[in-house]
């Protein structure tokens, strides 16, 4: 499912207009980007969480030359699956 899928369910199901719909979408995955870009944790229950994990550098290599290189340190966003969600999935 894309953004427009998601605006059309939300329109059809929650009777919103479609600038409605495609505003409720910006906000609610723009509250959750800043919140994770703070370094918070975001937990939707049933749902699943959502938080930040640090990465250590490292020592790594080129595939293509061999040549060894360091990788810098980052953080990515990690998602935890909510029970409910698991069970749902699962069926």
């Amino acid at each position: 499912m894309n953004s427009s899928e998601m605006v059309e369910i939300l329109k059809s199901r929650a009777f919103l207009s479609a600038k409605e719909a495609r505003k409720f979408c910006d906000t609610f995955f723009g509250v959750i980007m800043e919140s994770l870009g703070r370094g918070d944790r975001v937990e939707i229950r049933g749902f699943g969480s959502f938080t930040v994990k640090q990465y250590k550098s490292y020592t790594g290599r080129n595939p293509k030359t061999g040549e060894t290189i360091t990788v810098r340190s980052k953080k990515l966003p990690f998602f935890k699956v909510g029970k409910e969600l698991k069970e749902i999935v699962d069926k």
